[in-house]
C-alpha cells in the first residue's frame, strides 16, 4: 500500500458518516445503493493518505486497504458509550 490522494465526503442524510475514496477515481467503484443511502454527499476534505498517518477514527492502513480492495472506506458514527451501573 502506498500513498494516495484521498477525497473525503460527508453524508447529507446520516450525521457523522463519511466516505473516503481515491481522489482520481471518485465514486466509480462505490455501489449505487450505498450512494442512495448516503442521501447525497458534500466534500469535507482532500488529504494525502499513507500508512502511519494519524486519523481521528480509523487507521490509515485500514482506509487504504478498503479503498484498494473495494474502492471506498465508509466511516460510520461512533457507537455511543453506555453508562454502566
Amino acid at each position: 500500500m502506498s500513498r494516495i490522494v484521498c477525497a473525503v465526503f460527508r453524508s447529507r442524510r446520516n450525521p457523522d458518516t463519511y466516505i473516503f475514496v481515491d481522489h482520481h477515481e471518485g465514486f466509480a467503484r462505490v455501489p449505487e445503493a450505498l450512494l442512495r443511502e448516503l442521501g447525497g454527499t458534500d466534500r469535507a476534505m482532500t488529504l494525502a493518505l499513507q500508512p502511519g498517518r494519524r486519523l481521528a477514527r480509523a487507521e490509515a492502513t485500514e482506509v487504504l486497504r478498503a479503498i484498494d480492495e473495494q474502492g471506498y472506506f465508509l466511516q460510520l458514527p461512533p457507537v455511543p458509550a453506555t453508562g454502566g451501573v
